[in-house]
């Protein structure tokens, strides 16, 4: 069985820093694209950043130049480093990765539980 479990959120003034991370645990063949999105309260859920095994990288453009999203193959961990935040910013904020299990053929998708940032004005 495979998780995604984050941590790093929290609250923080305007300006500020943050750095989530993300590791995904279990029985793992394969970790793909990781990546973070984010659901503000009554919105839907957005893509913030995902980074394919190979290191490349996309950003929404609302957090190109602040974010920065990294990934440890070794611990099958993705990071993204959150500077100059914004009250735009908070949102629960989500990992997620396309993961083969041990003993499957196929890529499946996984979700961690979610962590609270916010950032005050």
């Amino acid at each position: 069985q495979v998780q995604l479990v984050e941590s790093g959120g929290g609250l923080v003034q305007a300006g500020g820093s943050l750095r989530l991370s993300c590791a995904a645990s279990g029985s793992i063949f394969s970790t793909r694209v990781m990546g973070w999105y984010r659901q503000a309260p009554g919105k839907q859920r957005d893509l913030v950043a995902l980074i394919k095994e190979n290191g490349q990288t996309v950003y929404v453009d609302s957090v190109k130049g602040r974010f920065t999203i990294s990934r440890d193959n070794a611990k099958n961990t993705v990071y993204l480093q959150m500077n100059s935040l914004k009250p735009e910013d908070t949102a629960v904020y989500y990992c997620n990765a396309d993961i083969i299990p041990l003993g499957r053929d196929h890529v499946e998708d996984y979700w961690g539980q979610g962590t609270q940032v916010t950032v005050s004005s």
